[in-house]
């Protein structure tokens, strides 16, 4: 029951958060919203299963922290260019002219589906009765503050650099933006990774491994990476051709020797 009763407050927040965008002539809100809705599902969970309280009470605090962090960043992001919207659903608005409506609220849903299915880890580790921290939950955990701190630093590096930056063509190449050009969603995969390890002990804990896997595959190949890098090399042109030839897209690395044309 609690499983369909987070579902069905996904759909209720994504559906409302669909008419909202409509009103308003802007669909960047889902981000916004993506962010916000994992907060009262982990509180849920947390409130309404019977695992170790100490535990639940660590996973829900670990993930409203991060919900909120982004959410708050996010929200402030939308408010600071609204009505324009993100370039992203622009690409998607021309994409979808015939049928713009129906389909972004089978987008906007398929966010709801995501949210539960990323949740599914919270979801197993509240109902872990063991009145004990394992080592690879502890491990989880240190991963975890990692990923926050790594996610959490990339956007604030972004955000200074925009700030100083007025060329719409600069490219933002300082602190973790040198070595990968989306640390961001390298940090923010890595919370999911950190959530599977704390899942593991529990009662089949190991289908969480379906939690990260899912979040790559919506970071990798749908909105996140491929729609971010498209176009960001129309507006930038030749400078972040250059970037992507030296800086690895997801997973900070040393950067590569440019090559040259002939």
């Amino acid at each position: 029951m609690v499983l369909f009763g987070s579902a069905f407050l996904l759909v209720f927040v994504f559906f409302g958060t669909w008419k909202l965008s409509v009103r308003k002539d802007n669909y960047s809100f889902v981000d916004v919203a993506w962010a916000l809705s994992f907060a009262p599902v982990a509180l849920g969970y947390a409130l309404l299963l019977d695992g170790w309280w100490v535990r639940k009470m660590v996973v829900a605090c670990l993930v409203c922290g991060w919900s909120l962090r982004l959410g708050g960043y996010l929200w402030g992001r939308v408010a600071a260019h609204h009505p324009a919207e993100d370039p992203r659903y622009a690409v998607l608005r021309e994409k979808w002219s015939d049928v713009l409506k129906k389909c972004f609220l089978k987008f906007f849903l398929a966010q709801a589906v995501l949210v539960w299915l990323l949740m599914l880890p919270v979801y197993l580790i509240a109902r872990q009765t063991e009145v004990a921290f394992q080592p690879i939950e502890i491990a989880g955990i240190a991963l975890w503050f990692v990923a926050l701190l790594g996610e959490g630093l990339a956007d604030r590096q972004l955000k200074r650099f925009k700030q100083s930056n007025s060329d719409p063509k600069a490219v933002c190449q300082e602190g973790l933006w040198r070595y990968s050009r989306h640390p961001n969603y390298f940090f923010q995969s890595l919370l999911w990774w950190a959530l599977f390890l704390m899942a593991t002990p529990a009662p089949w804990g190991w289908t969480a491994i379906l939690a990260p896997f899912a979040m790559l595959w919506f970071l990798l190949r749908v909105t996140g990476i491929p729609l971010t890098e498209k176009l960001a090399a129309e507006r930038k042109g030749k400078a972040y051709e250059t970037y992507q030839q030296t800086t690895n897209a997801f997973v900070p690395w040393w950067r590569k020797a440019q090559t040259t044309s002939s």
